[in-house]
């Protein structure tokens, strides 16, 4: 159940763009709130616990409920940078509390990592932080600035694009790390 909806979860924040931009005419703004806080607090009631999990899905919720007591559209537009937050804190903490995430995915498939990619994964975490602060900025700057077309754009596609483009820079750097081509 909670895979499901966690999958739920991912989805509506991959499509959350094209709800907004198509579904504005249709929906009231609580009715997103209470469907999105719904899915979040489902995660809460039934998600295993992981570290920061609470605390977002907390800040999600909070996100949802204002939402859905103000009934305002401009605030629909807030969510990918509520998101983009989220991402910069867990990858940023990381960094300090560690080990960085990086780190962590990488000892899935190989637990005794050498020191110098113990070094890589790091800058890969550093990396991806710049990248969430960068996003979070502009999406803030397209919420406060831009016609909602330009919002759903980035939003929808380019950043989705530019996460694209930086795991396969990565993926590139690290064959190159490793030694192979």
């Amino acid at each position: 159940m909670s895979r499901l909806i966690g999958l739920g979860l991912l989805l509506a924040g991959l499509l959350y763009p094209f709800a907004v931009y198509f579904g504005m005419e249709h929906f009231a703004p609580w009715q997103f709130g209470l469907l999105l806080g719904g899915l979040w607090l489902a995660r809460v009631l039934t998600g295993e616990r992981r570290p920061g999990s609470l605390w977002m899905a907390a800040a999600a919720i909070a996100f949802c409920l204002l939402l859905a007591w103000f009934d305002h559209p401009a605030l629909l537009r807030w969510y990918p940078v509520l998101i983009s937050s989220f991402m910069l804190g867990l990858f940023g903490l990381s960094l300090k509390y560690g080990p960085p995430v990086a780190e962590r995915l990488a000892r899935i498939s190989e637990p005794d990592l050498p020191e110098k990619a113990v070094r890589y994964t790091r800058q890969v975490t550093i990396a991806w932080s710049v990248f969430f602060l960068c996003n979070g900025m502009l999406a803030a700057a397209l919420t406060l600035w831009a016609p909602l077309s330009w919002w759903t754009l980035y939003n929808g596609l380019i950043a989705y694009g530019l996460m694209g483009l930086l795991f396969a820079i990565e993926w590139l750097l690290r064959q190159r790390v490793r030694g192979r081509r």
